[in-house]
């Protein structure tokens, strides 16, 4: 039976393809996958794509026994599940942002936009601020140009965007990066196999040097 990984379509994909390879996985299929979403090229690891939301439903149903996803996924959905390792890559922040105007020491409830509600809620219960929270799955960036929020919380790894519409960073809450998450029954049925797919994973980092 073959170790199954649940790899983040898109992004992340593109980025840990090369670690895989790397640590000597073959991603042949992945890297030419047309509309395939299950690969087997590999005699020990079956590659399976999903979206980034969707990677711990599976990991936490036990229909894969690995995850490869961003650490904003796990921090907002909660992990029950193992982060063995961190990547090294796709390394942003998570950032409160508005327009030049926006006050983040007035005292009124503020409403903020943002894909990430639990994220959102935990930053401001931390620094005792209440807050009314709107969900967007869209381009938050628009919700402060608007009028529809104060501000935003969202995920950036250069602050271009928010630049060129306008957007100031007033606060950095975390950075994210890309986690190796593993099923914890899992890790107790193939301990000694993930235990040396993490040293691989170590020794790749080191080798196309990533750094953690």
């Amino acid at each position: 039976m073959p170790i199954k990984i649940a790899l983040t379509k898109g992004r992340v994909e593109q980025q840990v393809v090369p670690l895989l390879e790397a640590s000597g996985i073959d991603c042949s299929g992945v890297r030419n996958k047309g509309r395939r979403l299950i690969f087997n090229e590999d005699p020990v690891y079956q590659m399976i794509l999903v979206k980034g939301p969707d990677v711990l439903t599976y990991l936490n149903n036990g229909s894969v026994h690995l995850g490869i996803v961003g650490s904003d996924v796990l921090a907002e959905q909660g992990n029950p599940q193992y982060a063995m390792l961190d990547l090294g890559v796709g390394r942003c922040r998570f950032v409160l942002a508005s327009t030049s105007d926006f006050n983040p020491q007035q005292v009124r409830r503020k409403i903020i936009a943002t894909k990430y509600p639990n994220i959102t809620k935990r930053y401001f219960q931390s620094i005792g601020e209440d807050v009314e929270i709107i969900r967007i799955e869209g381009s938050v960036e628009l919700a402060p140009l608007i009028g529809l929020a104060d501000a935003i919380v969202d995920i950036t790894e250069t602050g271009t965007t928010l630049r060129e519409n306008n957007l100031h960073v007033y606060a950095e809450l975390q950075p994210v990066s890309t986690q190796l998450v593993v099923n914890r029954l899992a890790l107790k049925q193939y301990h000694s196999e993930i235990r040396t797919l993490v040293d691989n994973l170590q020794q790749a980092k080191i080798n196309l040097g990533v750094n953690a």
